[in-house]
């Protein structure tokens, strides 16, 4: 089975990618979401960022406080560092069992929606992988517009991700998203032709 790993900065459109990817018929595991599985109500990883960040990152229904989490570990990066040793573990696990699945069902490609590929050290997991760039300006804006966020936290998680630069260089592809919606899904859908082609090669 052939493995993309489609990663981009934050607010960069990869979903944007992904979900054009998914109605071509592209099997997805997205990380984002199996991120949120990890630390599910009830679930060993919720405990654990209790016990690692205290009551204050638990809402009141007992699922994980989104917003104050952030607040803490885009703010601290000793923090971050033990959330993402708390998650990346769980989501890896997960990963295997989705993609098992995947393989088992037939397809013939899987794409790996993996936001922190390169911080994770993933690039040997998957055999090519697409980098969604988008210039930082457009990005915080999307942050504010679409997302509801404060300008000061949109710029901290900004910056809490490694620069476009060096992660453009170590990508096989490189989807520019400099334009409007209409104008990505094109290239999104010309790029994943391309994958499929190598992938029956």
């Amino acid at each position: 089975m052939h493995r993309v790993g489609l990663t981009g900065n934050i607010a960069s459109g990869k979903s944007a990618v992904a979900a054009v990817w998914q109605r071509l018929g592209a099997a997805i595991i997205d990380a984002d979401e199996l991120a949120r599985l990890a630390v599910a109500p009830g679930s060993p990883g919720l405990e654990r960022l209790r016990t690692a960040f205290g009551d204050e990152v638990i809402a009141g229904d007992g699922s994980l406080d989104r917003s104050k989490l952030r607040s803490v570990v885009f703010a601290d990066a000793e923090q971050r560092t033990v959330l993402e040793a708390i998650v990346h573990p769980e989501v890896a696990r997960l990963r295997s069992i989705e993609e098992a699945q995947v393989e088992r069902g037939g397809a013939t490609v899987v794409v790996h929606v993996i936001p922190l590929l390169f911080e994770a050290g993933l690039e040997e997991t998957v055999d090519e992988i697409v980098f969604v760039d988008s210039p930082v300006d457009v990005r915080l804006e999307r942050l504010v517009r679409m997302r509801g966020l404060e300008p000061d936290e949109a710029r901290r998680m900004v910056d809490a991700q490694k620069p476009a630069g060096p992660k453009r260089k170590r990508a096989d592809v490189v989807i520019e998203n400099t334009g409007t919606l209409a104008e990505l899904e094109r290239k999104a859908e010309a790029v994943w032709r391309e994958i499929e082609g190598r992938a029956s090669a």
